[in-house]
């Protein structure tokens, strides 16, 4: 596979290799350590989140409704939602292929079932008389959807990706398995969330980086553009979540967890929530500034380390520049709910801007932006000096001429004037027109001008 990723770019020079793996390998070393000192041995804490509800499947085969009666209420108001009755086939279980009737779900949130549809039902059982039970739907079922949206996913990566598609879905799975596996049973079983979401993300990094992109001296660089920008995120997260003093409790699904589980540490929860949400756009910018540095080393072999540094890093703002937006609107899109709220709140704009639950998305991406600025000076220059360690342009003078063009100038100057033009290049075989064609200035802009 790290063929298949490196074929065009020119093999490092075996000092530069040992300099590399001897950085990666002891990172890599340090991070499996941490993670295995950082395990939870316990299994996940029990939670007082709910009695455990026996769940059934259940396709719809009747829905009646009828005008709801007028509540209790001193002004005796209908009740909200519809009612009625639905009839539902179970599936599943000890009833399967019977009959059972269920009110028809009303309130906030509430699905909407027709005749056909697939359910998921809960049976309630009358704590006086077990033999007594009600049945009420909960939701619809959705695996076959999502089966089918997986396997839509999966093949168009792979029919446009081919084989290194094929190694980004291997490397999703190996995401999913290290957040499922260690990230989150570490933090409910107590551990610091800062600490473990920066092993956690440092372990994603190095799996998917090198299972993706090969193991090659580029990619090493992007793993120590990442691995920089990572660490650097959360210093910042930290001391911007210090200084806004936020507390973790800006949404509601913090209260809630707070509530099932006392002990976990919102405030840390916060700043590793920012840190892995950063991973995802920092490998993008660093392994396309590495990548950028090694098409440009191999498009001109002349250019010198500053020379890819300064056409990089060009490359690199308008990277920057889309990807700012892009993480504002992941992050407004998102809070799509929170946004709305805010439009019928009647408090100053000042008051809602510093409050906690919008105080804490600012932060986000504010953080996230500075660290992914940081990622492209740091990739660059770690990519300029690893691509131009095997090149004799490490200065910022212009690479040597070869003898041959020095004799064909002199060539050139001893021939009459008017027949120079319409000569052809007797040793590069090519038209008088392609003579003067050459690079154009190495220090020139490609930045659009306004």
């Amino acid at each position: 596979m790290g063929s298949d990723h490196s074929h065009s770019a020119r093999p490092a020079p075996p000092r530069v290799r040992r300099i590399l793996v001897a950085t990666v390998v002891p990172l890599f070393v340090a991070t499996v350590v941490a993670a295995v000192v950082l395990w939870p041995r316990d299994g996940a804490p029990e939670n007082g989140g709910g009695a455990n509800l026996p769940r059934h499947h259940g396709t719809v085969t009747r829905v009646v409704t009828e005008p709801c009666p007028p509540s209790t209420n001193p002004e005796g108001t209908p009740s909200s939602g519809p009612c009625g009755t639905v009839d539902v086939l179970l599936e599943d279980g000890p009833r399967a292929d019977r009959q059972v009737s269920t009110p028809v779900p009303a309130g906030p949130g509430a699905p909407r079932v027709d005749v056909g549809d697939d359910v998921v039902l809960v049976e309630l059982t009358d704590p006086t008389d077990p033999t007594i039970s009600t049945w009420n739907i909960a939701e619809h079922q959705r695996g076959t959807p999502l089966v089918w949206l997986v396997v839509v996913f999966a093949a168009a990566i792979v029919a446009f990706g081919r084989w290194r598609g094929l190694a980004a879905l291997a490397g999703l799975a190996a995401s999913f398995a290290i957040l499922l596996t260690f990230v989150l049973p570490a933090i409910g079983a107590g551990r610091s969330p800062l600490l473990v979401a920066v092993v956690g993300a440092a372990l994603i990094m190095f799996v998917v980086l090198y299972l993706t992109h090969g193991v090659t001296a580029q990619t090493s660089v992007a793993v120590l553009g990442t691995l920089g920008s990572l660490v650097l995120t959360g210093v910042l997260a930290t001391i911007a979540t210090a200084a806004t003093h936020l507390t973790g409790f800006g949404s509601e699904d913090a209260t809630t967890l707070s509530m099932f589980q006392a002990d976990v540490d919102l405030r840390g929860l916060l700043l590793a929530g920012i840190i892995i949400g950063s991973l995802g756009v920092l490998d993008d910018v660093t392994v396309t500034q590495a990548a950028t540095v090694t098409e440009l080393a191999n498009a001109n072999p002349g250019l010198s380390r500053r020379q890819l540094y300064r056409a990089a890093t060009r490359v690199g703002r308008a990277h920057i520049a889309s990807t700012v937006n892009t993480i504002v609107l992941a992050y407004a899109g998102a809070s799509l709910p929170l946004l709305l709220l805010l439009t019928a709140d009647s408090r100053p704009i000042g008051q809602i801007l510093t409050s906690e639950f919008l105080a804490q998305e600012i932060v986000r991406s504010a953080v996230a932006t500075l660290g992914l600025i940081a990622a492209v000076p740091l990739t660059t220059g770690l990519a300029a000096v690893v691509t131009a360690a095997g090149s004799t342009a490490t200065t910022d003078a212009p690479p040597p001429r070869p003898r041959a063009d020095r004799a064909e100038a002199l060539a050139a100057l001893s021939s009459p004037p008017s027949d120079r033009a319409d000569r052809p290049d007797p040793q590069r075989n090519t038209p008088p027109s392609t003579a003067t064609i050459g690079w154009p200035e190495p220090n020139r802009s490609t930045d659009t001008a306004w």
